[in-house]
């Protein structure tokens, strides 16, 4: 039987954000939103980082629109957030800094 991973407390959340700039977290998710310049960077930038998503049998909750994706992790099976979501959004956030039409929203 699989063991359910380690879920983070919101003072171990608040520090390993530290090292994520520009993600947040809200109603116990990870969350950030990223400006693209348009559908086919939004579309582009989303397929990169669900191709390491699924390798990774993790997958964020997605807002997709034109020129805009906001990402939301946690980890579904273990009621919360974990090394999984940090992992994943430490992916993506190299992928969207290797993307120069992808940027952070605000």
């Amino acid at each position: 039987m699989a063991q359910k991973a380690i879920t983070y407390s919101e003072a171990e959340i608040a520090e390993r954000l530290g090292a994520l700039p520009g993600w947040s977290y809200e109603g116990g998710e990870l969350r950030r939103t990223y400006k693209t310049d348009g559908w086919p960077t939004t579309v582009m930038f989303v397929n990169a980082f669900a191709y390491f998503a699924e390798a990774a049998d993790h997958h964020p909750d997605l807002e997709v629109g034109w020129g805009k994706v906001v990402v939301r992790l946690s980890t579904h099976s273990a009621r919360g957030i974990t090394e999984k979501d940090f992992a994943l959004a430490r992916r993506i956030e190299e992928i969207a800094q290797a993307h120069a039409a992808v940027r952070t929203a605000g």
